[in-house]
């Protein structure tokens, strides 16, 4: 698992784990059981209720790591634009967020 200093994606990634979970245990249920008429409305919105809470925080991880983590590329073009002396994922966002305000 990996640790986080920021508790809110921290907290994320547990609600991802077990709401994966669920997702898994719903779908293995309904499965054996089969559709019961009626039932099925409701289980398939509690399917996608946690589907629609998976992708949340798939999103909410994904741009926290987008803006926290060192480029991967390693191509001179995407080295070249990256100040490395003075590395601080806080800087170059606020340094994209200026640009977004100027341009």
């Amino acid at each position: 698992m990996i640790a986080d200093n920021n508790s809110h994606i921290a907290w994320q990634r547990v609600q991802l784990r077990k709401n994966r979970e669920a997702l898994k245990a719903l779908e293995i249920a309904r499965f054996r059981t089969g559709e019961i008429a009626g039932a099925g409305h409701t289980a398939q919105r509690a399917i996608s209720t946690i589907k629609r809470k998976i992708a949340e925080s798939e999103r909410c991880i994904a741009a926290y790591e987008r803006r926290t983590k060192r480029p991967l590329a390693t191509d001179l073009q995407s080295l070249a634009q990256v100040r490395w002396a003075v590395w601080n994922a806080n800087v170059l966002t606020q340094q994209g967020q200026l640009r977004a305000y100027q341009g």
